[in-house]
């Protein structure tokens, strides 16, 4: 007994070294991101700062808030992350439970034709061409009715519902409540932490992305927060460049020396801001997020 008590205590240890050594992965390069966006953009391009930062400045904050339409493209991040999320989940858990119900046309040819557009898609070419002719492109309906659905999530959905316990679905059928009562009243309260789940995946998505503002829409009031620090963040590194263009010998060096942001701790800075929102957000969730991520991953 005491053997095997002395194998258990070496395993919780060697369990609490690799549960630390994986928090320093994480904590780490957070804390040099902070450390980064923290110092001053000259003294940071000079090396050497790690975790702490050498020339405390908030002058890379202060770039990036004083970018134009700032506050305009964070009401068009809000706007598409709240709207998108709510439809996009709203729908795609529709989607999922008709899936699941017996006795339902085609649904395997169904779900293997959605399957199929996550394996291949049109191209991009082809995708503008058809948000062009539905009259998309500069308009902020772009952000949100292209990306309601996502396969990945639909598939998750449809797996965390079909471990419901049908019994209590039945029962609700033979008292005559509707579909849609059912999916309202007894599916979603029952599955919220696969909800939670997918709602984060979703509003990460839609927070992050910039490739929609920067592709698809040409007005810079209509360009979310995320296109904007991102162009902001190609200007300063094509900086170096068009000051060296300007001049000759060492007054264009003279030039890029009196610079004091610098591309790769305005780059750090951009980063703080833009995951902000949602670590704010996730502590609310975490308890949901956990529990989702693994419907399905053990059979009973």
């Amino acid at each position: 007994m005491s053997e095997s008590m002395q194998t258990s205590k070496w395993a919780r240890l060697g369990f609490h070294v690799c549960l630390f050594l994986l928090c320093l992965a994480i904590i780490l390069p957070f804390m040099h991101i902070l450390a980064l966006a923290f110092n001053s953009g000259k003294d940071a391009a000079t090396g050497g700062i790690w975790f702490w930062p050498r020339a405390l400045s908030w002058e890379n904050f202060q770039e990036v808030f004083k970018q134009d339409n700032l506050i305009t493209g964070l009401g068009i991040s809000v706007f598409r992350t709240v709207l998108g999320t709510l439809l996009g989940v709203f729908l795609m858990a529709m989607c999922a439970w008709a899936l699941t119900i017996p006795g339902l046309p085609f649904s395997s040819q169904i779900t293997f034709f959605i399957f199929f557009t996550m394996l291949f898609s049109g191209g991009t070419i082809p995708y503008y061409l058809v948000l062009s002719e539905l009259k998309l492109t500069n308009s902020l309906w772009v952000y949100i009715l292209p990306s309601l659905y996502s396969v990945t999530n639909i598939l998750l959905l449809r797996s965390s519902f079909k471990q419901l316990p049908m019994s209590i679905v039945e029962a609700a059928r033979i008292d005559g409540m509707s579909e849609f009562k059912i999916f309202m009243d007894i599916v979603l309260p029952m599955s919220k932490p696969t909800i939670a789940t997918v709602s984060l995946f979703t509003a990460v998505g839609h927070w992050n992305d910039w490739f929609a503002g920067s592709f698809y829409v040409r007005k810079a009031e209509l360009k979310p927060l995320a296109t904007i620090l991102q162009e902001m963040l190609t200007r300063q590194a094509n900086l170096a460049d068009v000051l060296l263009k300007a001049g000759s010998g060492s007054s264009a060096y003279q030039q890029l020396d009196s610079v004091e942001i610098t591309g790769q701790s305005l780059q750090m800075a951009t980063i703080i801001v833009v995951i902000l929102p949602i670590v704010l957000m996730y502590p609310f969730i975490q308890k949901y997020f956990v529990k989702g991520i693994t419907i399905g991953s053990v059979k009973e």
